[in-house]
């Protein structure tokens, strides 16, 4: 590229914290500022060029910064957030709520559109990188099925969503593939899984002093679109322990699809990830797609996105000569 993509995080968790980790190894980008809801001074950044500003003023910076990723949690902040800041910056968002992504898209387009700024939503690896293999699989065999496993691995977005639970101080959630399920689908036999058979969900919840844990417990099991569906496991436990034991944020997951060709020949189309640390891996997505953000508006191709409407070579730092030549 010509010039450096600026960019800025809104958000100073594990995921923007990732996310100024993938910035480091990207040579065309470089990080203007974080954005946060705390006093920027209680941040403690060691990045001597990168401002920490409050996020009530990042309107004042529309014309320092490129391309915004937004690394705050799908519960309650991306909602508000992505379509908010659409309004002012180019946009990447994490937003992994599958139920909600269609309503989500239509919030963020009219608030891109109508400003001609350019929104990549629900950005990662599922939904992302999952999402893109799920079409190509279904595309490739129509005669099949596809399912989905995730973990075993800490969810990010799950492990949002228990700590915003009244009485939760602090807290954590694994998703637990069934391996006898993984098994019968990579069989070709294209099994009959209900959401149940397929995963089970662990919670490692640090409770506020004097709160009522059946009542958090009863709300994490029947929570809509995160819980209510499946078997969960909610365990309390002392902070320390949590610290201890679950400070680290592995995944990982597989996309398979069963299908048969020609005269009932089966295939199996698989996709892995084997993550050491989500987050990290997550946000080293976001910074990826950034890219693409940055020159799909400089194409004018303004409105919300998805992975679907991204060919990869926009994510690419690579050159079109180059991907032909040397990954083609």
């Amino acid at each position: 590229m010509s010039s450096m993509i600026k960019l800025g995080i809104v958000g100073y968790g594990n995921l923007g914290k990732g996310a100024i980790e993938a910035i480091k190894q990207t040579p065309d980008m470089e990080l203007v500022a974080i954005f946060t809801r705390r006093d920027p001074k209680d941040l403690n950044i060691d990045e001597p060029n990168v401002k920490t500003v409050n996020i009530a003023k990042a309107n004042d910076y529309k014309n320092e910064i490129d391309v915004m990723l937004l690394c705050g949690g799908s519960a309650t902040d991306l909602p508000e957030q992505t379509p908010y800041f659409a309004s002012m910056f180019n946009t990447v968002d994490s937003f992994d709520t599958h139920a909600k992504i269609p309503e989500f898209y239509q919030s963020v387009n009219k608030a891109a559109t109508k400003n001609n700024t350019t929104a990549i939503i629900s950005v990662g690896w599922d939904p992302g990188l999952f999402s893109i293999n799920r079409v190509m699989a279904d595309a490739i065999l129509p005669n099949g099925e596809n399912y989905t496993f995730w973990g075993k691995g800490l969810s990010q977005g799950h492990s949002d969503a228990v700590r915003r639970v009244n009485g939760v101080k602090n807290g954590v959630q694994y998703t637990i593939p069934a391996e006898e399920a993984i098994e019968k689908v990579r069989s070709g036999s294209n099994p009959e899984l209900t959401t149940a058979e397929k995963h089970a969900r662990v919670c490692y919840i640090v409770a506020e002093e004097g709160a009522d844990k059946a009542a958090i417990e009863y709300e994490i099991k029947t929570m809509p679109n995160y819980f209510a569906d499946y078997d969960t496991e909610v365990n309390f436990i002392a902070e320390e322990e949590l610290k201890r034991d679950h400070s680290k944020a592995p995944h990982g997951g597989f996309v398979i699809r069963g299908g048969n060709t020609g005269a009932g020949n089966k295939q199996i189309y698989e996709f892995s990830l084997k993550l050491e640390s989500n987050p990290e891996f997550t946000a080293s997505v976001l910074v990826a797609y950034a890219r693409a953000a940055y020159r799909l508006n400089n194409e004018k191709q303004f409105g919300a996105k998805t992975v679907y409407d991204v060919a990869p070579g926009y994510i690419s730092p690579r050159s079109s000569e180059e991907l032909r030549r040397d990954y083609l």
